[in-house]
């Protein structure tokens, strides 16, 4: 019998997320054997993601152990994935989609961010989050927020925060969807690229075989469609985690639609456009998103947003 070999981050959503990924492949007749780790970016929670300087902050060691062979496949939320992968590496499976939507939680059921008279501080480390938020709500304070889910609870409820703006996904994953007080419009929030996903990474050097029954067992069609339009916007953006790109792709039937966009750091410009086309113009799509984006403005919005966090 085939063993799939799975490398994990070891936060508790991490683990949820492979797990789910080990009993599919379980099901499908394969053995699996999951090693976990901490990754970079869950160990220096002390400065922001923008500001740690790596590209692949979640997923440079687990890329290390899928080219030296000791694993087969890398589980990963596919929000965390750099628009460009190191080469030899490639994204082979995407699993079928949560809902992508930002949700505000908090132990305060009475919190109304239309309540421009109270003080109220938001929970994040998110630049897009931190970006819209400044945009629609600007009399919120966003307070810097790192850590896993359960670290962030503690935090919030020893005061640090009145709220955390979070992704659903991973809110309703850890069973604390009691504790949702707002569920943000896709039309204001537009999800980043990937968030509600799971991505499988490879190496290259995996064998056909295992690439193939993986893929086969693990893989949506639609998410990947949707997935492959979205990282084609993001590449063409040149973006990561680091700058505040969102984008949301869906399917009508066979027509793909994409919406997304940019916003500058203070939330005062944001950009957004929308390009459908056939789903497997995929790649195109987004690349269309992408160019519209940087020839409305977006150029300038990026060469401001380097600037700044170049200081």
């Amino acid at each position: 019998m085939t063993t799939i070999k799975i490398g994990s981050r070891k936060s508790k959503l991490a683990m949820w997320q492979t797990d789910t990924v080990a009993e599919m492949l379980q099901k499908s007749g394969m053995d699996t054997a999951i090693s976990s780790m901490e990754t970079k970016g869950d160990k220096i929670l002390n400065v922001s993601i923008a500001k740690i300087g790596s590209k692949g902050v979640f997923t440079e060691e687990l890329e290390e152990q899928l080219a030296n062979g000791s694993t087969d496949i890398a589980v990963h939320s596919a929000k965390d994935m750099q628009s460009i992968l190191p080469d030899g590496f490639g994204l082979i499976a995407f699993t079928d989609r949560e809902k992508p939507n930002d949700v505000l939680l908090s132990n305060d059921a009475s919190i109304d961010l239309n309540n421009s008279t109270k003080k109220i501080r938001i929970g994040t480390s998110s630049v897009r989050r931190i970006a819209l938020l400044k945009h629609f709500y600007p009399h919120v304070e966003a307070v810097e927020m790192r850590g896993n889910l359960q670290t962030r609870i503690q935090k919030m409820t020893d005061g640090a925060c009145d709220a955390l703006m979070l992704a659903y996904a991973g809110v309703k994953r850890m069973e604390y969807e009691g504790m949702i007080v707002k569920i943000f419009s896709q039309q204001e929030f537009i999800p980043p690229v990937g968030q509600g996903c799971i991505a499988i990474e490879a190496c290259e050097s995996l064998s056909d075989a295992k690439r193939d029954a993986i893929r086969k067992c693990l893989n949506n069609p639609d998410s990947e469609s949707c997935l492959l339009a979205e990282r084609a916007y993001l590449r063409t953006m040149e973006g990561g985690c680091s700058i505040p790109a969102f984008g949301l792709a869906v399917l009508d039937g066979d027509e793909l639609i994409i919406r997304g966009g940019l916003a500058s750091l203070d939330g005062k410009t944001v950009l957004i456009d929308t390009v459908k086309g056939p789903r497997e113009q995929a790649d195109t799509i987004g690349e269309q998103l992408g160019n519209a984006i940087l020839g409305k403005g977006g150029k300038e919005i990026l060469a401001e947003i380097k600037r700044i966090q170049a200081c």
